[in-house]
């Protein structure tokens, strides 16, 4: 069995995961940023494959944060470093709502993957002496508990959070605590495995890095990558979008046909027929069906949009159940 003394040297392969997941995270959003701007049939990213390929990217992703943080801390927690590292999290986190608060407000991210992994770091600290034989039915029991827990209180917005509740505002990147911090979980796991069966040190061995010097290079720059990457990529579409606009009916396009298929990526197909019927109805109703299109809102129209989305996510939560 392995010593807990034994300080292993960077693991090259952890790298290189983690650049692979980076790099397919930009591609999907690359994609995504093409339907957002109506190069692509709408709700094609948030569907079909393109819908498995984004929840593999995000599972990867955070399975990846359960494995850093056993091999950062599993020999004793660093609370200097571990909390250097949480701070300059949140601060990301807290920029990336603000920003998109303004640019998407109707969508706007307020717990997003980086929020995720703030809030999972810490809980991963707590567990990450547990035993793997608790983890793996811990793991079991976060996937499943939005299926299991259900209370009035909890839909109330300071616990939306959680993924608990059943009526939310919607939002361009949610990753709740249950069920996406079973990845985390498990990704303790693993390592934990991988280092009581003595195989982190032949891990350690494997050196590719020279012959793939980019993915490590992302991997162990993911937060700057992270950040940086979307800017980036909608800036270029935005470019593209001056020299060759989208066809002309692809804000007519976004009817409520559209709007069901791109609510489906989270709730069910029940939910979103009466979310998007009541979006719809109400902006008609209040003559402000162009406000739906809006791609640089005013400050009242995005309370307004912020209002509609909430209101109408409320009236038709009886619908369905948050998945």
């Amino acid at each position: 069995m392995q010593s807990d003394q034994v300080k292993l040297p960077r693991i090259e392969l952890i790298d290189i995961a983690r650049g692979g997941a980076l790099v397919a995270m930009a591609v999907y959003h690359f994609t995504w940023d093409l339907d957002a701007f109506g190069y692509l049939e709408p709700g094609t990213s948030v569907t079909g494959g393109w819908k498995i390929f984004a929840r593999s990217i995000a599972s990867s992703f955070l399975f990846l944060v359960g494995v850093s943080l056993y091999l950062a801390h599993g020999q004793g927690i660093r609370l200097h470093s571990f909390a250097k590292r949480l701070g300059v999290i949140i601060l990301a986190a807290g920029a990336i709502t603000l920003v998109t608060y303004f640019a998407t407000p109707n969508g706007f991210i307020y717990f997003g993957i980086l929020h995720h992994i703030a809030v999972a770091s810490v809980l991963g600290l707590l567990i990450l002496r547990l035993p793997v034989v608790i983890l793996l039915p811990l793991a079991a029991a976060v996937i499943t508990a939005p299926h299991y827990i259900h209370a009035d209180f909890l839909n109330q917005p300071a616990f939306w959070w959680t993924g608990l509740s059943n009526n939310v505002r919607p939002s361009n990147d949610f990753f709740p605590i249950f069920p996406w911090f079973s990845a985390v979980i498990l990704g303790i796991a693993a390592t934990k495995f991988a280092a009581l069966a003595n195989l982190l040190q032949p891990m350690a061995a494997i050196r590719p890095a020279r012959k793939l010097p980019l993915l490590p290079a992302i991997g162990q720059h993911s937060l700057a990558f992270y950040l940086l990457h979307q800017p980036v990529l909608i800036s270029a579409v935005w470019l593209f979008v001056q020299v060759v606009p989208p066809p002309a009916t692809a804000t007519a396009t976004f009817n409520r046909d559209a709007c069901t298929t791109q609510c489906a990526a989270e709730r069910d197909e029940a939910f979103c027929r009466a979310y998007c019927s009541c979006v719809f109805d109400n902006a008609e109703a209040q003559n402000r069906l162009d406000d739906l299109y809006a791609t640089q809102p005013d400050e009242e129209t995005r309370n307004w949009l912020n209002d509609l989305a909430f209101q109408c996510t409320v009236e038709n939560n009886g619908q369905s159940s948050a998945r």
